[in-house]
């Protein structure tokens, strides 16, 4: 296969990077490793990669990287524009991960109050146990947070858009203001991908994402993703093998199968979603719709400057106070299953309450919040099932029959 050139399409990116080489008897896609014991020539051999363990592409022991694993993350790196990826157990692995390696007893750290949650948990329960002084901040600030940052402040956290109530955040004056003070940046670009936004291009240091979403995308592993500069990459890499950490090779090998359909299911996403968004906003029993590619949204000036398309994920308050309304719609949805997590072939729905997650801002909506994640289903089907339920749920008789063409 020829060498990856930097301006391929990122279709041909996700179709070759990442993969054997063609012809000489070889596979196309790249051999499983499972391994946890390396096989030396010498005590020489052994010496030699025990020093270059934490360097990109070193086989030493299972538990540091196979060349399934290293072709995998090189994948990821070209699409991310870093100089390193490094494959985690799980996306709250990835999340935790830049915690570890970089903070440390008596240090500052700002996240955004629109964070994962249970990110925020391990921040809260782990991160601050260990001395870091742990402060949630407006995820609409801005170049703002230059006042919150501190003689002591080593990181900011972003998520951008938040993947639950989808505050699109101001990336680069938020960058811009961290790197005139000379703290480290961390954004989760799970929501978009590198497809539909690329942190490290808008300033971030860091970004990590949940593999486990959009690129494995059949809903049947688990895996983060961390990329970084090659400043941050050794501390990145040394702290997952304090943590222990190992993602799995069978779970590698699902992801590398995922991300060849990649840009063709994000197109889908893309489509379906907005489609859905644009319905919902017509019907009065919702009272709003949280999507950032809608011009409704606050933040839809800073989306269309910063991404190249939008997720399959959004919101919407029901316009109920009523909890058992909300659930009966839940319940009553046939083609939106529920659960957690996102990212697969299938829809999904899951009733929130953010305002138990929030220290920063207010969760003062009217209203129940139901996340909405538009699968690859026909929209039209989608459509008429979530109408159907809307209507049944709230007893709406005046609005019996509802257009979905």
């Amino acid at each position: 296969m020829s060498a990856p050139r930097r301006d391929w399409h990122d279709d041909t990116k996700v179709a070759r990077l990442g993969r054997a080489h063609d012809g000489d008897g070889l596979t196309v896609n790249r051999p499983l490793h499972r391994a946890s014991t390396i096989g030396f020539s010498s005590v020489a051999a052994i010496d030699a990669a025990k020093k270059k363990r934490f360097d990109k592409g070193t086989v030493f022991y299972g538990r540091f990287g196979t060349p399934d694993v290293f072709a995998f993350e090189d994948a990821i790196t070209g699409l991310e524009g870093g100089y390193g990826t490094i494959a985690v157990p799980s996306g709250l692995a990835a999340c935790v991960l830049p915690l570890v390696a970089f903070l440390r007893p008596g240090d500052h750290l700002l996240v955004t109050d629109a964070v994962y949650e249970p990110a925020r948990t391990s921040m809260g329960e782990f991160i601050r146990r260990n001395g870091v002084d742990v402060e949630f901040y407006d995820p609409r600030i801005g170049a703002g947070i230059a006042a919150l940052i501190r003689p002591e402040t080593r990181m900011i956290y972003l998520e951008t858009p938040g993947s639950l109530t989808f505050e699109v955040q101001d990336v680069p004056a938020i960058c811009a203001a961290a790197k005139a003070a000379g703290v480290m940046t961390v954004a989760d670009n799970t929501w978009a991908t590198a497809l539909n936004c690329r942190p490290i291009d808008l300033g971030v240091d860091i970004v990590v994402q949940s593999a486990t979403k959009y690129i494995v995308g059949h809903s049947d592993a688990m895996l983060g993703l961390v990329t970084c500069h090659e400043a941050h990459y050794r501390a990145l890499r040394e702290a997952a093998n304090w943590l222990g950490y190992r993602a799995s090779p069978d779970d590698v090998y699902m992801a590398a199968r995922g991300l060849r359909t990649l840009t063709a299911r994000m197109r889908q996403h893309h489509e379906t979603g907005i489609a859905l968004a644009r319905f919902l906003e017509g019907l009065p029993q919702v009272r709003r719709v949280i999507h950032p590619a809608l011009p409704s949204h606050p933040d839809h000036a800073l989306w269309k400057r910063d991404f190249a398309g939008a997720s399959g994920l959004f919101a919407i308050i029901l316009d109920t106070p009523s909890h058992a309304t909300a659930a009966a719609f839940a319940e009553d949805l046939e083609l939106f299953g529920l659960g957690f997590s996102w990212g697969g072939y299938e829809s999904l729905v899951l009733l929130a309450d953010p305002a138990h997650a929030r220290t920063a801002t207010n969760w003062t909506e009217d209203g129940i919040l139901v996340r909405l994640y538009a699968g690859l289903e026909h929209v039209d089907d989608l459509k008429a099932d979530l109408a159907r339920a809307i209507l049944k749920a709230t007893g709406d008789t005046a609005n019996r029959s509802v257009h979905v063409a």
